[in-house]
């Protein structure tokens, strides 16, 4: 299989008429939705829990204390 580089197909295209690089440009934008299209939505809550286990021996207060402690320097 032949792999074409950007610079290549860019090239190429200006051989098209118009008409056939609009065509050229609606099926790559189609192909493109489909692609997204099947990839699943995320979502933040995933995140979830994560880091919890770092917490677990920090004293919350101290370290609220020492951040703002920080910030005058």
């Amino acid at each position: 299989m032949n792999t074409v580089t950007y610079q290549e197909a860019l090239q190429m295209t200006r051989h098209l008429t118009l008409a056939d690089r609009v065509r050229l440009l609606e099926a790559l934008a189609h192909t493109i939705r489909l692609e997204v299209a099947d990839k699943p939505s995320r979502s933040i809550l995933e995140l979830e829990g994560l880091g919890q286990e770092m917490w677990r021996q920090i004293d919350v207060d101290q370290y609220i204390q020492t951040e703002r402690d920080s910030w005058d320097g």
